[in-house]
């Protein structure tokens, strides 16, 4: 740009620069800067028309060349565009988002609990010496679905007790009731058919086990 021969400036002297001579030397120095960084091929919003100019799809503006195009990317217009584009696409992808990949994110809201279920245990003694426990649980508002789960854990697992190695727990689960734990002699169980047996029927779940006699013990039988 020509810096010596402005309208009231001294020869040698650069002058003072008028408001359309900075918007056009700020257009260039955009211009220049968008051709470092910019590739117009990947651009989607940079389209060619029948009549050899350009357009912003996004902005619905007219452009004369690719500079001026490139220049209106870096101006204030186009980039509250792009910002407003990108949180529609966000808010679509929200929407559209399917059940199965919220509850993967976190998005669902957390499953209320009612309360702990109603719980009964009935101990005994089999014909050959063995104990055997019976726990029944209710669950008269059970989500429709589901079936009642159960698990032993150890007492290092617990946070609740000082772990004691004589006991271990018993866990039965199912929403939207709270889990609840029974705290049993940690004891072989004996899984052989029917000395350990579950029963789901009419909201309620059974579960019968039996210990597992030690060898001692059976050999004082004798």
């Amino acid at each position: 740009m020509d810096m010596q021969n402005r309208v009231g400036s001294k020869f040698g002297g650069g002058g003072v620069m008028s408001e359309g001579q900075a918007a056009r030397d700020r257009k260039e120095r955009l211009r220049q800067l968008a051709l470092e960084h910019c590739d117009l091929s990947k651009d989607p919003y940079f389209m060619r028309n029948h009549l050899g100019t350009y357009e912003c799809k996004l902005c619905l503006t007219l452009h004369t060349t690719e500079g001026s195009y490139l220049a209106h990317t870096q101006a204030k217009k186009h980039q509250m565009g792009l910002l407003r584009r990108a949180k529609e696409e966000e808010l679509l992808k929200q929407r559209e988002m399917p059940v199965a990949t919220k509850k993967q994110t976190g998005v669902m809201a957390k499953k209320v609990k009612i309360g702990r279920p109603g719980y009964g245990v009935t101990k005994g003694v089999d014909s050959n010496g063995a104990k055997c426990l019976t726990f029944s649980i209710s669950y008269p508002e059970i989500t429709p679905g589901i079936v009642p789960r159960y698990r032993f854990m150890s007492s290092y697992e617990q946070r609740v007790e000082a772990p004691d190695p004589k006991y271990q727990y018993l866990l039965f689960a199912a929403e939207p009731y709270e889990t609840v734990a029974f705290k049993i002699p940690n004891e072989p169980i004996d899984k052989d058919e029917g000395r350990f047996v579950t029963n789901w029927r009419d909201g309620k779940f059974n579960l019968t086990l039996f210990f597992a006699k030690k060898a001692e013990e059976e050999g004082k039988g004798e």
